[in-house]
């Protein structure tokens, strides 16, 4: 909901809280938030019927409205997050005091400054309380809820032009027609006389339509009765069933009686006409399952051998829908084809023998999908190849493009875009902020949209897992792919298409969702009021520009110094910098990052920074602090003040940490990551305070590491009921790899697994050239140790897989690596 309403999202419950009445708010004060909330509440209904209908369809006067509306949010959201830190914020300081005398002088100025901080968030709220009344009036004045398609706008659907392509110009289809058309025909004998659902799935531009269109026509003539309807995202359903009636029996067109009939007569109509007859009918670009389940209903099993195909964007649709195709991008082999057929008229009549670097650098950019390789090729017919790297350069699939193909296919992938819920819209707006090819982590991006205030609390599900599925729902309906692990066969990462990488860039800046400044962007004037910064691949430095409203700053494979002064970001709550190259004498403006009272996360990943300020301890509200990929060797003591971290990475291969008693105080995490040198008894019993760990990854050197220690570990382990994911891996060391054969695992006698585990990696031991003669049998003495008595667990396999791997499925899976 993030992109139209702005903060309204994570604000309107701010304001309940703020309504609370241990904040002991004002008499006037209160009303005046009273009357915020109710006003907020109802533009925020507004706002929602004006993220349903595309932007380039809105009138600008709404747009105007609901772009001021989406500042005013954040501005508030601003003010009621600068009270809320500085009332919790004083008292957990004062709490923390063990002094009496230093309590009493903390209490009294605690006191002073939560007087202040009431008195200024009043003047704040009456401002903007101001607004709001100025922001609705408009509303009222110009029928802002009236957003309806202006009249004059077209709302052509270019897909229609697939269905009337010519032979000549299908390129790479011939296996996938070939396949799909094999797999109508094939199946058991007996089951050829049944009815066949065959569903062609994979994101918008990959040729679904026309592979459908090209098997239809290759194979209608063996049918009675045929019909090829489009259905769409906001399908008329009454309109499906009748089109598909008079394509199947085009002499009802002279009867007027088929327009008047309702849904239910119209499925009895086709049932009728159908019963007797072998037919084939494609059901194009299905969208939701409830109008295919009323659609379905006319296509009755006869037992005449009948075939349906049906085309979608989304897994779980093509899954409830029928046997799956999951088409696939073209070869580069088959995209040269295509982009020298669109050029040239053919490869062979291409004016140069090896594919130039520009052609190179077009076909990566496209990645095998049909329409974008169609489309850029259009930009660069009539063209002289000297000027084919400056249009390569200028092309991009936002709005504002004259070229129609351009625009055809920026309105093909922006449905996919419109279809989403407002919430998912604003997480993949936000995958924005990575360049091109960009490898993202999924937990790690996760955690960012839960900082941004994109994801909403739900009854019975974290805050994490409610995200994981935003996440899910975004692989399955194609907007981003997905990438497995490739020693755990789990999804841990994903990319996004360039092509689509270019409409959500496009999309963001049209918004102001995201300011982006890359090695080619100069910054203006204009982006000091940025709310999201990303800095992509840049060396230049930058000016200390004052952006007293940035929310977020991203930079990614950056010189440090083309950020600005962390003294500039007065409520950041976002600061990512990922590989970027901080010098050990001047690691950026670090010093300046206890000053961010309401940042809630943090990310140095792989910027090889080598220490941390003391100050963090005042990052209160810190959720996510990442520092994995970097020489950290010690942690300050004052991250155990951290009271709100629920995701702390700290695990660096060939690096390991000091980490002091403190680690039990942070009572919040959930995702614990950790590469450790300290081997007291202390830290693996504080462990077992984090009895709200979902994920805990730990790897420690077993050089020093006795039996009873990993025993006080496991312990510790046993008292964390919520785990999911469990990954302890005790390495070893060279001198240790001729003694291999004395090393035991009995200290995971007896260990009794979290009934929500569902992913464990026992890692005994790594070398750089494992001893096989010893290897196999040592792990195996692992597997009867576990205890998996409790109901709901259980030992369904076990694989040894060339002296390497040792495979477990319990519930989903469980892993013992060597």
């Amino acid at each position: 909901m993030e992109v139209v309403t702005g903060a309204m999202g994570s604000l309107l419950p701010k304001l309940d809280e703020l309504l609370m009445g241990e904040y002991k708010l004002q008499k006037g004060v209160k009303e005046d938030v009273e009357s915020l909330q109710r006003e907020m509440k109802s533009m925020n209904a507004a706002l929602v019927k004006v993220a349903e209908v595309p932007r380039d369809l809105l009138d600008n006067q709404v747009i105007i409205w609901a772009d001021e509306l989406r500042e005013l949010s954040y501005d508030m959201e601003d003010v009621v997050d600068n009270f809320l830190v500085c009332v919790e914020g004083s008292e957990s300081d004062v709490i923390a005091d063990s002094n009496k005398l230093k309590w009493l002088v903390g209490r009294m100025a605690n006191l002073f400054t939560k007087g202040k901080t009431r008195h200024q968030v009043g003047n704040a709220i009456r401002d903007i309380k101001n607004r709001a009344q100025e922001v609705a009036g408009r509303r009222d004045r110009y029928r802002v809820d009236d957003v309806a398609n202006p009249a004059g706008k077209q709302n052509f659907d270019p897909r229609v032009l697939a269905l009337y392509k010519h032979q000549k110009e299908l390129v790479g289809i011939e296996n996938a027609r070939y396949e799909l058309t094999k797999r109508l025909r094939d199946g058991p004998k007996q089951q050829q006389h049944k009815m066949k659902i065959v569903s062609i799935v994979g994101p918008g531009g990959l040729g679904k339509t026309t592979l459908a269109k090209a098997v239809y026509d290759r194979i209608r003539t063996q049918f009675e009765y045929t019909a090829f309807v489009p259905v769409g995202r906001n399908p008329e359903v009454k309109k499906v069933l009748r089109d598909i009636l008079l394509e199947v029996d085009k002499k009802l067109e002279r009867f007027g009686d088929v327009a008047i009939l309702d849904e239910k007569q119209l499925i009895d109509k086709l049932r009728q006409l159908l019963e007797n007859g072998r037919y084939l009918i494609v059901i194009d670009d299905i969208w939701d399952l409830k109008a295919w389940e009323i659609i379905k209903c006319a296509l009755l099993d006869n037992n005449h051998g009948s075939r349906v195909i049906t085309t979608t964007r989304i897994l779980s649709v093509a899954t409830e829908t029928g046997d799956i195709y999951k088409l696939k991008p073209l070869s580069q082999h088959l995209s040269e084809e295509l982009l020298y057929t669109r050029l040239f008229g053919g490869k062979d009549k291409r004016p140069f023998d090896q594919p130039s670097e520009v052609s190179n650098k077009i076909l990566q950019k496209c990645g095998g999908l049909p329409l974008a390789i169609i489309t850029i090729a259009s930009l660069f017919a009539g063209k002289p190849m000297e000027d084919w790297s400056k249009v390569l350069n200028s092309i991009g699939f936002g709005s504002g493009d004259n070229n129609t193909d351009v625009e055809n296919t920026r309105k093909i992938l922006s449905f996919s875009y419109y279809d989403l819920p407002c919430r998912l819209r604003s997480c993949l707006l936000h995958m924005s902020i990575y360049p091109e090819d960009y490898l993202t982590l999924k937990d790690m991006l996760i955690w960012q949209w839960v900082a941004e205030g994109f994801v909403s609390e739900e009854p019975g599900a974290s805050l994490f897992e409610t995200g994981e599925r935003y996440f899910n729902e975004l692989l399955n309906r194609s907007m981003i792919q997905r990438v497995k692990h490739p020693g755990y066969c789990t999804i841990y990462a994903c990319r996004m298409h360039d092509i689509v990488l270019d409409m959500i860039c496009s999309l963001s800046k049209e918004q102001n969702f995201v300011t982006i400044l890359d090695s080619n962007e100069e910054h203006t004037p204009s982006q000091c009021n940025a709310r999201r910064l990303a800095v992509q691949k840049r060396v230049a430095p930058q000016s200390n520009m004052s952006m007293p409203k940035l929310r977020s700053c991203y930079a990614t494979m950056c010189d440090p110094n083309a950020v600005s002064s962390l003294s500039n970001f007065q409520v950041l709550r976002v600061l990512a910098m990922e590989k970027c190259s901080f010098q050990e004498d001047h690691p950026y403006h670090l010093e300046h990052l206890g000053r961010l009272p309401q940042l809630r996360y943090l990310s140095l990943g792989r910027t090889r920074i080598s220490k941390l300020p003391e100050e963090i301890g005042n990052l209160k509200f810190l959720q996510t602090l990442d520092l994995n990929g970097t020489n950290i060797e010690e942690l300050p003591q004052s991250i155990g003040l951290l009271r709100k971290l629920k995701c702390l990475r700290a695990d660096v291969e060939g690096v390991y940490i000091n980490v002091s008693n403190w680690i039990g105080s942070l009572t919040s995490l959930k995702e614990l990551h950790l590469s450790i040198v300290d081997k007291s008894y202390i830290l693996v019993k504080e462990l077992s305070k984090l009895t709200e760990l979902r994920v805990l990854t730990f790897v420690c050197t077993y050089t020093g590491v006795d039996e009873c220690w990993k025993k006080t570990f496991v312990d510790s382990v046993c008292n964390l009921r919520k785990l999911q994911i469990l990954r302890p891996n005790f390495s070893f060391t060279e001198e240790h790899m001729m003694v291999f054969e004395s090393v035991r695992c009995d200290y995971w006698e007896g260990y009794k697994p979290s009934r929500q585990l569902r992913d464990l990696v026992i890692i005994a031991g790594s070398f750089s050239r494992p001893n096989k003669r010893y290897y196999r049998p040592r792990l195996c003495v692992i597997l009867p140790l576990l205890d998996i008595s409790e109901p709901g667990l259980s030992v369904s396999m076990v694989k040894i897989r060339h002296g390497q791997r040792v495979f477990l499925a319990l519930l989903e899976s469980i892993f013992l690596l060597g």
